[in-house]
């Protein structure tokens, strides 16, 4: 009886300090998408933001600016050049499979910058919890240069949980995740794809990852040729609904996410001043 009461106790006490360790992610632990409506809209990346409300700026290549209404904003695989602005993100992400995806000057006014690798060896661990949003990231291989072999944890699939909304930069990914790297992504409401179908994944299989994901918005990246673009947007034209906006920017919340899955085409423009 005695042994039984001194385990109870032992189990109470830790209890706190297990929940302490936990990281929290609305993103696995809600797995389903809430329904939402058919309308997404387009602004400028300067324009007020509604509440929980976050803008997407497709910049160049596999660059995106994620913005908040608090003010929040990440550079996805940030190379250094973001347009002829002086504009600082909060957050920097980078992948280093080619360099275009990275810098080895970041400004060094970003108050975070993230690696989606370890020099160090291993993979890199990424929680950055902002308050209003939270990065994290799920390492994945890539291809070593020349083709030579395998970079383990050279990639790292970014997610941002803002406003409600999972959002998901593949980076450079060279492999299907496998089961417990599709467990750690969770539920992605918005997918940012590179859709090369060469340098990244081959397009058959990058069909199947989005498939599987399963998000509501799957916006295309790193695509050299409109003709590579089409190839992508043909192939998913059975399973995703086609909307091309003609803009580089748009804002998206949890309200208004398509209720049918739909594939965003922005064009990339970097970053520039307001006209006068």
């Amino acid at each position: 009886m005695i042994r039984f009461i001194a385990v109870f106790l032992l189990l109470v006490v830790a209890a706190p300090s297990a929940a302490q360790d936990r990281r929290p992610s609305h993103c696995i632990a809600l797995v389903e998408n809430e329904p939402g409506f058919t309308y997404l809209h387009q602004a400028s990346w300067q324009a007020p933001l509604e509440a929980n409300t976050i803008r997407l700026s497709y910049v160049d290549h596999a660059t995106f600016i994620l913005q908040t209404e608090g003010g929040l904003s990440v550079a996805t695989d940030y190379t250094g050049f973001l347009g002829v602005v002086d504009f600082v993100p909060t957050v920097a992400t980078m992948n280093h499979a080619h360099s275009s995806h990275w810098t080895t000057r970041p400004d060094p006014r970003i108050p975070h910058v993230l690696p989606g690798w370890n020099d160090a060896g291993g993979p890199v661990d990424h929680h950055l919890d902002l308050g209003e949003m939270l990065v994290r990231n799920v390492p994945t291989d890539i291809r070593s240069r020349y083709g030579a072999g395998i970079e383990e944890d050279g990639n790292s699939i970014f997610v941002f949980e803002v406003a409600g909304l999972c959002i998901g930069h593949l980076g450079h990914l060279h492999h299907e995740p496998d089961a417990a790297q599709y467990a750690a992504l969770g539920r992605l409401d918005v997918v940012m794809a590179a859709v090369d179908g060469g340098l990244t994944l081959d397009l058959p299989t990058m069909m199947r990852v989005l498939n599987r994901l399963k998000s509501s918005v799957v916006i295309p990246m790193h695509w050299f040729a409109q003709s590579s673009l089409e190839r992508f947007l043909g192939g998913m034209s059975d399973d995703f609904n086609i909307v091309r906006t003609g803009e580089s920017s748009m804002t998206v919340s949890l309200r208004t996410l398509p209720s049918e899955p739909t594939i965003m085409v922005l064009q990339p423009a970097y970053l520039r001043e307001p006209e006068e």
